[in-house]
C-alpha cells in the first residue's frame, strides 16, 4: 500500500477484530505469529485472509495490470470511454451516407454566393476578402482601414444583408 491503512481486521476466534494500524504494528512487533498472517487491502483497510484468498486476489490484480499494459502498448480503446455521464453509449460511428439533395443545394448556394460577391463594390469585396479569405479579425481589419472594430462589424452586417437580398432575388 502507498499509505498506512486506516484499520486492520484480524481474525480471532472465528470472527474479525478491528484494530487501528498503530495497534496492529505494536502487536506485530510483540508477537512474531503476526508476521505469518496474510492481508489484502480493501477500501483503505487491511483484511486478514487465508492463503488461497490471498493468492486469488493478487493473481487477479496482476492479470488486470498485465491487461492494462497490453492496452497501453497496443493503443486499445475501451468502449467505456464512449459513454456519457449517465452511462448511455455515445454514437461515435460517423454516418458516411451522402445526402445528394443536400450536396446539390450546397453547391447551388455556393455558386450564387460567388456570383453575388462580384456584384459588391470594391470596398465591400475588400472587407469580405480580409475577413473570410485572409482570416483577419474585425479588429485587425479596423486597424488596417483606420476605423474601430464596431464600424467593421456594422459594415459586415450591411454587406451580409445586401448579399442575402441579391441571392434571394436570384432564386
Amino acid at each position: 500500500m502507498k499509505y498506512a491503512p486506516r484499520k486492520v481486521y484480524i481474525k480471532e476466534s472465528g470472527s474479525y477484530v478491528e484494530l487501528f494500524y498503530r495497534d496492529f504494528c505494536r502487536r506485530r512487533q510483540a508477537d512474531q505469529s503476526y508476521m505469518d498472517k496474510l492481508f489484502i487491502p480493501v477500501q483503505g483497510c487491511l483484511l486478514e485472509v487465508v492463503r488461497e484468498q490471498y493468492a486469488d486476489f493478487y493473481k487477479e490484480k496482476e492479470r488486470w495490470r498485465y491487461l492494462k499494459k497490453l492496452d497501453t502498448n497496443h493503443s486499445l480503446l475501451s468502449l467505456e470511454g464512449f459513454m456519457d455521464s449517465e452511462g448511455n453509449v455515445l454514437d461515435f460511428v460517423i454516418d458516411e451516407t451522402v445526402d445528394v439533395a443536400e450536396t446539390v443545394v450546397h453547391a447551388v448556394m455556393v455558386d450564387r454566393l460567388k456570383a453575388a460577391l462580384h456584384l459588391l463594390s470594391g470596398s465591400e469585396q475588400a472587407l469580405i476578402k480580409a475577413l473570410f479569405f485572409e482570416e483577419l479579425s474585425e479588429r485587425e481589419v479596423g486597424l488596417r482601414l483606420g476605423v474601430t472594430q464596431s464600424v467593421v462589424n456594422k459594415r459586415k452586417a450591411k454587406i451580409f444583408a445586401k448579399l442575402r437580398k441579391i441571392m434571394e432575388n436570384k432564386i
